[in-house]
């Protein structure tokens, strides 16, 4: 089973439940993630493990982690997650842990990623899916493709497409409940 860490719109979960692979939990940092809408709709459970509930991020992880293990949790995706997970956490799930990045990794890490390649006046970036670890975007790979910058005005939506193939592709191929 897989369970998704989301905080934003959640485009790339809902890729993953349109492709229907078997998501049992969500999971965000936030509250008011449209990702946790979408979810519920796909009858996916779901819960928000806020920082300020918690004496700090490691307590929060931790029940976190819990929660996700109690509904079957195997292998965790992050799917716009805008967190960096602590070791207790990770140790729960070793080397189950995975994340999708616009660029192409080791290049322009963080939640800037986009802008950051068009500062940088590159002329190809692209989507990188990796392990998870302690740092920011520097587990080890797992797969990455290619985007040409230009035409700059569809970049971003682009980048979502191959985001939105890819991810659902890696994913099946890790998760055996997927096969």
């Amino acid at each position: 089973m897989i369970g998704v860490l989301v905080s934003g719109n959640g485009s790339n979960l809902q890729a993953l439940l349109d492709a229907a692979l078997p998501v049992s939990a969500v999971a965000s940092n936030r509250m008011g993630a449209y990702a946790l809408v979408r979810a519920r709709d796909a009858g996916v459970s779901t819960a928000t493990f806020s920082l300020d509930c918690h004496a700090d991020r490691a307590e929060r992880d931790l029940v976190m982690a819990t929660w996700l293990e109690e509904h079957g949790v195997e292998l965790v995706v992050l799917a716009g997650y805008m967190h960096l997970l602590t070791t207790p956490f990770l140790q729960r799930f070793p080397d189950r842990v995975i994340n999708i990045h616009p660029s192409l990794l080791p290049a322009f890490p963080g939640a800037r990623a986009i802008d950051d390649a068009l500062a940088a006046g590159v002329e190809t970036t692209g989507v990188s899916v990796h392990y998870v670890d302690e740092g920011l975007d520097s587990g080890p790979l797992i797969a990455q493709e290619h985007v040409p910058v230009e035409p700059r005005a569809t970049l971003v939506e682009r980048i979502h497409s191959v985001e939105h193939r890819l991810l659902p592709q890696v994913v099946r191929d890790l998760c055996p409940a997927a096969r």
